[in-house]
């Protein structure tokens, strides 16, 4: 029910705000990925991710690698946009792809918006400068 209620209220918020949506998805790679050959790697990624992404060009896509910091997960990849059924169609597909569970543990997903306090209380963000 808690998690319902979430998505609800984050659902609610987004829509009165039109704000872009960032979400941080959480992953580390699993022995199965790990031990594909880099070649396959990007092959899958190729094949599979691109023209996922592609298909959801709304969503901006970045990668970040963590292994080296961090004992819990591998990668962090940030996905920012204005549309939140896209980002819904997104994770629908990815789970019917080997990422989701099978190349990638998907340990927590992390949606916000960018200095969402500033605007709540009507405040300047404290943010660096863009």
């Amino acid at each position: 029910m808690r998690v319902y209620y979430a998505s609800f209220c984050l659902h609610t918020i987004f829509m009165k705000t039109r704000r872009n949506l960032t979400i941080f998805l959480i992953v580390k790679t699993t022995t199965e990925w790990l031990a594909l050959a880099p070649a396959e790697r990007f092959e899958f990624v190729r094949k599979a991710l691109v023209p996922l992404l592609a298909k959801h060009a709304d969503i901006k896509f970045r990668f970040f690698d963590v292994e080296a910091f961090s004992a819990r997960a591998s990668d962090v990849f940030v996905l920012e946009t204005a549309e939140l059924w896209s980002y819904q169609s997104l994770v629908e597909a990815l789970r019917e792809t080997p990422f989701w569970d099978r190349y990638f543990s998907v340990l927590d997903i992390l949606p916000g918006f960018e200095d969402g306090y500033a605007d709540h209380y009507g405040v300047e963000a404290f943010s660096s400068p863009k």
